[in-house]
């Protein structure tokens, strides 16, 4: 059902601290903290005696303290204390562990082999420390549906003509051919749009006037990220083959999908922008944006989860689907290969 050997976002980095904090992904429990010296761990939240969630324990320096009867875990997963019988500690009082790494703002954790966990295959974010760039704060939601049907909405440039009217639709996204490529590690659903007005939401951020060429860059990565880019650029400038002028306005959203369960995703974003790098009130104005289409995706997401869950007739695939097909095909391999 999923992959397992990679690397998911597992929070906000700033949203862990010296508190346990309790989560699940990938139908597995997991208890969140940081260490005194700041580093984070994530281990199994249960206690092998009676399965007590550890995140009801305490926190004892660097060690989880069970809420139960005290067995005591390092965060390796070792017990250290058996307080009703020390000396006598079971062989097979041990929880799991799972690398987890800062990076990007984010904590990400590695729910595979842990001798497989190379933090240098961690999703890369080109021009993050680039002061050049703009960042938004992002956001994290909860989804009720399968994570995968997330993941094709975010291979569809075409949903934006009837889901996101006010902010990402525009001349052209109801009905213009898509090109889809396939790389080692993902698909990418892509269209340039030539000679037509921006859509809304970016009307306000171009650095020019008119009518514009415009891309919709939509490329998911395995397990689950998704890369929308979106390119606006005068008339005559735009295309595949074409370098970008002065006037290119470039935004790449960021979208780290977490399955939480098999009815629920856990949703984390932000954006990265060529232009405005310093402008608060950009970054507020664009977040806001955001939030308020992936909240008009939530709606429609967790109707489909429900309703392709529980159908009553066949469902039908359109081609604008081919790209979600090309990646699910490819995620399934490489699941199959992995177990």
């Amino acid at each position: 059902m999923y992959l397992r050997n990679c690397w998911y976002v597992a929070a906000w980095s700033k949203d862990v601290g010296r508190e346990l904090k309790a989560e699940t992904f990938l139908g597995e429990r997991i208890v969140f903290y940081r260490k005194e010296d700041g580093s984070p761990v994530a281990l199994e939240n249960a206690c092998p005696h009676r399965k007590l969630p550890l995140s009801k324990g305490n926190l004892i320096g660097d060690t989880v303290e069970c809420g139960y009867h005290g067995l005591t875990f390092d965060c390796t997963g070792t017990c250290t204390d058996s307080p009703t019988q020390r000396g006598m500690t079971p062989r097979r009082a041990v929880v799991k562990s799972y690398p987890v790494v800062d990076r990007y703002r984010f904590l990400w954790i590695w729910m595979g082999d842990p001798e497989l966990a190379d933090p240098d295959t961690i999703f890369p974010i080109p021009n993050f420390d680039d002061p050049a760039w703009g960042k938004t704060d992002g956001g994290v939601m909860d989804i009720d549906c399968h994570y995968l049907w997330v993941c094709d909405n975010l291979l569809d440039p075409s949903h934006v003509a009837w889901v996101h009217v006010s902010s990402f639709a525009g001349a052209g996204t109801d009905h213009e051919p898509l090109n889809i490529d396939r790389h080692d590690n993902g698909v990418v659903v892509s269209r340039w749009i030539e000679g037509r007005p921006p859509s809304p939401y970016y009307a306000k951020l171009v650095r020019f006037e008119g009518d514009c060429d415009r891309l919709q860059h939509y490329e998911m990565c395995m397990p689950a990220i998704g890369v929308n880019k979106s390119i606006y650029t005068p008339v005559g400038t735009g295309g595949y083959d074409k370098p970008q002028v002065d006037e290119t306005f470039v935004n790449i959203s960021y979208n780290f999908m977490t399955p939480i369960d098999e009815d629920r995703t856990r949703y984390f974003w932000f954006q990265h922008r060529n232009d405005h790098a310093e402008d608060q009130a950009i970054s507020e104005y664009m977040n806001d944006g955001a939030r308020m289409a992936f909240l008009e995706d939530k709606e429609v997401l967790e109707e489909v989860h429900k309703g392709m869950k529980n159908p009553v007739t066949p469902h039908i695939d359109l081609g604008l689907d081919a790209g979600a097909k090309a990646f699910r095909l490819m995620l399934d391999r490489a699941i199959k290969a992995e177990t």
